[in-house]
């Protein structure tokens, strides 16, 4: 790339970087994480550049000018490190390269590179609760109970009878989470898949080992670590059973009602409070590189929204953390997210919110609500959600794909077995088909075979029919098509003080109608939202001189009565008095 910069840096697409400095002067500390619109890419399901089926790192650099027209802040990349690839990647053998199949680290830094010149953040996933069982560390582990890292992992004698050490169970096969080794004559812990065995992080080798690895990847430059699973970090080391959950004792957050996880009270498995100390370290490791966020997973838990307020309470813990907490298998409604809004505000009460609703593990944004006979909303209630997203307090992660309205693609219920990619879908099939719905291909092109994923014969999932009609080419033409609203939004967002740093207040308001302000500084945003089928009034009252902004939301007002169709949004700006 040499020492000249590209044309583009000082071309029309690169507003973004030019923006990007001015947009700190009004964000407080420089915190630019805080309230950050982060887009998740997963490199299998991008776009692929040399026809194998599976993306790569390559495509994603091929596709910046897209992600630049998003008008995002950042970019969470899924891991694209060397692995067995049992559970897509998650389960990793060396943490600092890149897997062959996705390109090289001279790829990562020119994707890394080019990020940077748009004034785009790069996050990567630091999977660091555990390893695949072909990582070295584990191959010597295993050997014996006295090899240099025979204490690396979790290990632990049998039961007098032989069986296991307890009754902990495994989330992905429902089955006990640990594994018997002939050589050691002892059982591993894994949380996760077999092939994922669980990391001691009770042991401080471990430690400074994982926060070498991270290391690594901030010396090459990256701006945030996006920490999977780290609520499993820490495990009793008594080792206790966990109790059992009574029968009306509800459902841990993330899992579904028939999950064997469900009946038990996720109590000892991890997550001992004493433990903050490596979470500090973890955060003093960043601190070292300045404009370095941490980002949490907290998932499979009893209450995510709390028990992620407590990783970031304080300058000595992480940055930000994302939960369910809009996870509902019910319809969205006013009064369920007013008490999300409320909660959050009571476990965040200093910020560090990061919303998600789609992801990788989640499922997609369009098929994560539906109305109460079960029929799927109107295109007006994805537009008003975008517009809900991007204005709650927080930062909130978009999953690729989410912004053209994707739905999780349907997986047949005949389907051989063998035909799942998804270690979880192939443990409950066919009761639960698992994650591979909403991991399939990016449809770029309608117009061209796999919707111009790739060149080549075939794709690592199927290309579902439903989503070519869905297609970016076909939606960037349609100045009103769900792309575009999220397009316009986030742009719009970009240049709003009140929404990159400013605080939130919950107005008291009737039946459907969802109503808060951001304020910050000299500006003032008053944000409505009708979540109902019919037709609602909002009066402005003390609010005559607020301002409507003309963001393609279709409203009606008189005097200080604003007139809201179904799933209608109402954004304003109210005149501060001086």
């Amino acid at each position: 790339m040499g020492n000249s910069l590209p044309w583009w840096r000082n071309s029309v697409i690169n507003r973004r970087a030019y923006n990007w400095e001015t947009e700190n002067q009004f964000m407080g500390q420089g915190d630019w994480w805080n309230n950050a619109v982060i887009y998740q890419i997963t490199p299998w399901s991008f776009w692929d550049t040399d026809g194998d089926g599976v993306g790569n790192l390559a495509g994603i650099i091929h596709k910046f000018d897209y992600i630049v027209s998003l008008g995002v802040d950042a970019v969470w990349l899924s891991p694209f490190y060397p692995s067995p690839l049992k559970d897509m990647g998650y389960d990793i053998c060396d943490m600092k390269d890149v897997d062959r199949r996705f390109g090289t680290l001279e790829d990562f830094d020119r994707l890394l590179a080019i990020a940077h010149h748009f004034g785009l953040k790069i996050m990567i996933d630091q999977v660091w609760n555990h390893t695949s069982d072909q990582h070295p560390w584990f191959q010597e582990s295993r050997k014996s109970r006295d090899n240099a890292k025979a204490d690396w992992y979790v290990w632990s004698d049998p039961k007098p009878d032989g069986s296991p050490p307890n009754n902990w169970l495994s989330a992905f096969s429902g089955e006990s989470a640990w594994e018997w080794v002939e050589e050691r004559q002892q059982y591993y812990l894994h949380n996760f898949l077999t092939e994922q065995p669980d990391l001691n992080w009770h042991h401080p080798e471990v430690v400074d080992a994982l926060l070498d690895t991270g290391r690594f990847w901030l010396e090459r430059g990256v701006d945030g670590l996006r920490l999977d699973a780290v609520n499993f970090y820490w495990h009793d080391p008594e080792l206790k059973d966990n109790p059992c959950r009574d029968a009306e004792g509800g459902v841990p957050d993330g899992l579904h009602a028939g999950h064997p996880l469900a009946k038990q009270l996720l109590k000892h498995n991890f997550q001992p409070p004493q433990n903050w100390d490596i979470i500090h370290k973890i955060r003093h490791l960043a601190d070292e590189y300045p404009g370095v966020v941490t980002l949490g997973e907290i998932t499979l838990c009893e209450d995510s929204v709390a028990l992620a307020g407590q990783y970031i309470q304080g300058r000595d813990r992480l940055h930000l953390t994302y939960h369910v907490g809009l996870h509902f298998d019910r319809p969205l409604t006013a009064s369920c997210l007013k008490a999300v809004l409320r909660k959050v505000q009571t476990h965040y009460p200093n910020g560090g919110t990061c919303w998600i609703v789609g992801n990788h593990d989640y499922g997609r944004l369009k098929s994560r609500w539906c109305g109460e006979d079960g029929t799927p909303y109107p295109p007006s209630f994805y537009r008003m959600v975008a517009a809900m997203l991007l204005v709650f307090p927080g930062a909130f992660c978009l999953y690729q794909g989410d912004e053209l309205g994707l739905t999780v693609a349907d997986i047949p219920e005949d389907i051989p077995p063998e035909k799942i990619k998804d270690p979880f879908g192939k443990a409950f099939y066919p009761d639960f088909v698992g994650r591979d719905g909403s991991r399939t291909p990016f449809p770029w092109n309608n117009n061209q075979p796999f919707a111009g994923f790739t060149q080549g014969d075939d794709t690592w999932l199927p290309m579902p029919d439903e989503h070519y009609d869905l297609a970016m080419t076909q939606q960037s033409w349609d100045p009103d098509s769900l792309l575009n609203v999220w397009r316009r939004l986030l742009h719009w967002r970009q240049q709003q003080p009140a929404l990159k740093a400013g605080n939130f207040e919950l107005l008291d308001t009737p039946g459907s109608i969802l109503a808060f302000t951001r304020c910050y500084a000299e500006q003032k945003l008053l944000c409505v939202f009708n979540v109902s089928d019919t037709p609602r009034d909002y009066d402005l009252l003390n609010k005559a001189d607020c301002k409507g902004l003309s963001l393609g939301f279709p409203v009606c007002r008189d005097g200080n009565t604003v007139a809201l169709p179904a799933y209608g949004v109402f954004l304003g700006e109210i005149q501060i008095q001086s």
